[in-house]
């Protein structure tokens, strides 16, 4: 990366677009190791914008491409190809006065050290100018152009929720919330919201959720006030559910498996005393967890291995809750983590019905008689939700699954599915399962 390239932030973005639309780099990855290179915090704003819209409309711009050049640079020039798509992003989605879009992505060109592809980025992006209406009128005609999401996902969701497909296609294409979780071990929730009201910033409370804060712009978190004291953390709404449904009480002994970055876990704790093991399988993960717990003023025992094999790590004490938040597709975050509707596929989903299978069957000895499982994923897709649970509750008959009733999503077999854009909340699934006994 030249010195030019590190102070344009378009050139910057672009470098970062195209490692993760095409070379499969996760977005909080690159962006966490190219938003330093930029010293102004309004650089970094526009380039987090950039990237994030970028990744989320790659699949109809790319497109879009294809028929405004002649031969494609996707893979002799990467950075200039992403910068197109980036050019066309701040056009139609960011919009950007035309005039500043097009003469600041062709010195971005530059800075990139393509001067010679000025011509060229200059011309592109002014025939699209001209011709956008018709060009857009193409591009909607294919439902994975018009959505900018996979083949997989849209037929997937029309099998899966046919009567919301529309508007799980539409949320996945807007830019998410930025939603906090009031520590209420700090204060009330009231007492964030007038604290960020005098710093001027706009938010409110949300209707449907006890702890949930949403601003009306996006922000850089860590200069909001409170966060150094912990405050708050950031947390979408249908994440904060889980600290409802696990049905939590004092002095209860709680296990929350594939703990990383720790957000349950420490909402949990905000809410009550209890004696939580945090376990996590990915090392690099762990110590998200840590610094979590550390910045809001909680303790947890946290434990690097895999939940699924309790033999290496559990002492034999069973536990009172366990939450059970699996990998998955993450089908129902694209809003938020859009770089996933460039990597997930639809060959992925049977490997991750094996983790999901295997993380409810190694757990479920771990719970006490009369205790709770919650099962939860951010899918949206039946085969990670109810194709799993439901078969777990036939071999069990000690399993019984607890009716939910939630203020926003609907019913799905066992469990309860918020969709993408229900109460503007990300998408998940939830299900309670009791073990029977006294």
């Amino acid at each position: 990366m030249n010195r030019r390239e590190r102070s344009d932030t378009r050139a910057l973005a672009a470098t970062a677009l195209a490692r993760i639309a095409l070379d499969g780099a996760s977005a909080r990855e690159v962006l966490a190791r190219s938003a330093p290179e930029l010293a102004d915090p309004r650089d970094r704003a526009l380039l987090h914008a950039l990237v994030q819209a970028g990744a989320r409309d790659w699949l109809r711009y790319d497109a879009a491409l294809d028929r405004l050049l002649e031969r494609p640079l996707r893979r002799k020039q990467p950075a200039v190809h992403a910068l197109l798509v980036l050019g066309l992003v701040q056009l139609e989605v960011l919009g950007l006065p035309a005039y500043a879009a097009v003469d600041a992505t062709v010195q971005a060109v530059r800075a990139l050290g393509k001067p010679r592809l000025a011509g060229l980025v200059n011309a592109v992006l002014r025939r699209w100018q001209r011709e956008a209406g018709n060009l857009k009128a193409a591009l909607d005609r294919d439902p994975v152009t018009r959505w900018a999401l996979p083949a997989w996902f849209i037929e997937a969701v029309e099998r899966d929720w046919p009567a919301r497909a529309e508007h799980v296609f539409a949320s996945a294409h807007r830019e998410a919330p930025l939603t906090l979780r009031a520590n209420r071990r700090r204060g009330p929730r009231e007492a964030l919201l007038a604290r960020l009201r005098e710093a001027g910033v706009a938010a409110h409370a949300h209707p449907e959720l006890a702890d949930a804060v949403v601003l009306a712009e996006s922000t850089d978190v860590t200069r909001l006030p409170g966060f150094d004291t912990g405050d708050f953390a950031v947390q979408d709404g249908a994440a904060q559910l889980a600290a409802d449904l696990l049905h939590l009480a004092d002095g209860q002994r709680v296990l929350d498996a594939c703990a990383a970055p720790g957000g349950k876990a420490c909402h949990a704790l905000e809410r009550h005393d209890l004696d939580l093991v945090a376990v996590e399988l990915d090392p690099a993960r762990v110590p998200r967890i840590r610094d979590n717990l550390a910045r809001l003023g909680l303790a947890a025992r946290v434990i690097e291995a895999d939940a699924a094999r309790p033999d290496a790590w559990w002492d034999g004490r069973p536990f009172d809750r366990i939450l059970i938040d699996a990998p998955c597709s993450a089908s129902g975050v694209l809003r938020r983590r859009p770089d996933v509707r460039l990597h997930r596929r639809a060959g992925d989903i049977a490997a991750l019905n094996r983790v999901q299978s295997g993380l409810l069957e190694g757990l479920w000895p771990l719970l006490a008689p009369g205790g709770r499982l919650l099962y939860a994923t951010c899918s949206l897709l039946r085969a990670e939700n109810q194709a799993i649970v439901a078969p777990f509750l036939a071999a069990h008959a000690d399993a019984a699954a607890v009716p939910l009733q939630l203020p926003m999503g609907l019913a799905a077999g066992p469990g309860w599915q918020v969709l993408p854009g229900d109460a503007d909340l990300d998408g998940m699934f939830y299900a309670a399962i009791v073990k029977r006994g006294s």
